[in-house]
């Protein structure tokens, strides 16, 4: 468990929000994460893996559109992905990962560029990470799950800072 997961599940539940999780490359990571801790029933409305990106339209309401255009690792598809599971599965924000773990890039993208994204109903925020390949998969997935829950949390207190 991530320490940020603990503080997210307390922010989340404090202020009465639920959360919904949209995963590519972290395959189901963040949700682990957040399960994790003691009481995330409470705040956690479920998860979406959507590794192959036909299922990020299918199931996350993805434009066909803008997949064809950036592909599935891109900022916007992040953000794409974020509202479409908070909408899908009814919660006050909705979180999203995608990006390359590796170990070879995709559609041009290299191994180690990552997206997250929040949102809820005053709209939307992203970051992308640029992680060392030599982290590896596992290291470019932990980097990312990290990424996620801090933004999530700046996105419930904006005080908080960039580093979690």
């Amino acid at each position: 468990m991530t320490r940020q997961a603990p503080e997210v599940v307390a922010a989340l539940t404090a202020r009465g929000l639920t959360l919904a999780v949209a995963e590519s490359l972290t395959g189901g990571a963040l949700m682990d994460a957040l399960v994790a801790v003691p009481g995330a029933s409470g705040c956690l409305r479920g998860g979406v893996v959507a590794y192959a990106t036909d299922l990020k339209h299918l199931l996350l309401d993805v434009p066909v559109e803008l997949l064809d255009r950036t592909g599935p690792v891109h900022p916007e598809v992040a953000l794409a992905m974020a509202d479409g599971v908070r909408r899908r599965l009814g919660a006050d924000l909705g979180l999203a990962t995608t990006g390359v773990a590796g170990p070879d890039a995709q559609d041009g993208r290299p191994v180690g560029e990552v997206h997250v994204a929040v949102c809820d109903a005053d709209g939307c925020q992203v970051t992308s990470l640029r992680e060392d390949p030599a982290l590896g998969r596992a290291g470019v997935r932990a980097a990312a799950v990290r990424a996620a829950l801090v933004l999530v949390l700046r996105r419930l207190d904006p005080a908080v800072a960039p580093g979690g």
